[in-house]
């Protein structure tokens, strides 16, 4: 029987503070990799859009348009929240303006907490991290989960002010039991790392479960792990899948790479080689040195999909460049002719942007 392999070992927890500008999202990551996990830790980072506050009531997202006022909504409709619409059409002085009226005039916790993201992130406004502060702070007074969650991760991260953990823990809990799920993701990646808080896997789960069910894709996949090891829950397969299945389709790469491995070897799931080719496909275009190694054995063997031995042999060199290397591989690049040789090098050339 053809198998893929796996593409995590063991639980791995690889944790780390991703920043984006003045916003700080602590994030998990269960990287997949075939080596054992490792007792130490890294930081890896990557841009995550900031977190806009939440309204009752938000307009579609229209084109970006260079005329604020000929743009803005009817100001005497209560339902239009034109802050955010400002926002949203990368007005961001427009969106400054108007939400510091609306914090001054009507103490709007989350015209508070849209200035805070804008200061922190230098939208509009010089950046300011201690001004962030000082509105994210007024917003979490009155009550908003967003802001307690962005001060949070600026009290973790030590911008604009010393770190301060045993606040930022309280400060994620408070906007967790008010049903932030982002806040209630990075409250369980402390519980799994043991430093701040103990280690608690269980109470971790129960954490990224409610994250998971909110639709958060890092938690999903957090949880699909934790069933596939029995890590703070009892071990299921199935439901390990659907939760990777739920994060695949939400666009975490990780869980897009594990998933086509189920569907490709019927683990927890009913086989399907030509849906597991397909998100292989997808997450090696995406940059995963997993899938594209996964994708790479399939083409060049035929597992699953046509013999194709230059296009699976461009993506060995490619995912070898990113340090996954195959002896199986390396040996099938040897063995090939001239020409396919020459056609894959020129490929992964092109495609990693070597002239």
């Amino acid at each position: 029987m053809i198998v893929l392999h796996p593409a995590a070992r063991p639980l791995a927890v690889v944790a780390g503070v991703l920043m984006l500008g003045g916003s700080a999202l602590a994030q998990l990551q269960l990287t997949p990799t075939d080596a054992p996990p490792k007792a130490s830790r890294s930081v890896r980072t990557k841009t995550i859009k900031p977190p806009p506050p939440k309204e009752a009531a938000k307009p579609a997202k229209p084109a970006p348009a260079a005329d604020a006022k000929a743009d803005a909504p009817a100001p005497d409709n209560p339902n239009v929240d034109l802050v955010y619409g400002a926002y949203q059409r990368g007005l961001y002085k427009t969106a400054f303006d108007l939400a510091m009226k609306r914090a001054q005039d009507n103490k709007d916790p989350a015209a508070m907490t849209m200035l805070g993201v804008l200061y922190a992130n230098s939208m509009g406004i010089k950046r300011d991290y201690g001004k962030a502060i000082e509105w994210y702070q007024r917003a979490a007074d009155l009550g908003d989960r967003e802001a307690m969650f962005a001060l949070a991760m600026l009290r973790i991260s030590g911008r604009g002010s010393p770190p301060d953990k045993e606040a930022a823990v309280k400060l994620l809990a408070s906007s967790a039991k008010l049903g932030e799920p982002k806040a209630a993701y990075n409250l369980a990646l402390l519980y799994m790392d043991g430093q701040t808080l103990p280690q608690d896997f269980k109470r971790a789960a129960e954490l990224l479960r409610f994250a998971a069910d909110a639709g958060n894709p890092e938690a999903q996949y957090a949880l699909a792990t934790f069933y596939k090891e029995g890590t703070g829950v009892e071990k299921n397969l199935y439901k390990s899948v659907r939760l990777l299945q739920a994060a695949s389709l939400a666009g975490n790469v990780d869980a897009e790479v594990e998933y086509a491995i189920a569907l490709f070897n019927g683990t927890g799931t009913e086989k399907n080689e030509a849906a597991a080719v397909s998100l292989l496909r997808k997450a090696a275009r995406q940059n995963s040195a997993i899938a594209q190694n996964r994708l790479a054995h399939v083409l060049v063997f035929g597992m699953g999909a046509p013999v194709d031995k230059v296009e699976g042999l461009k993506w060995h060199i490619v995912a070898k460049t990113a340090g996954k290397g195959d002896l199986q591989l390396d040996e099938a690049l040897a063995q090939a002719t001239p020409e396919e040789r020459a056609k894959a090098q020129d490929a992964a050339r092109k495609w990693l942007g070597i002239k």
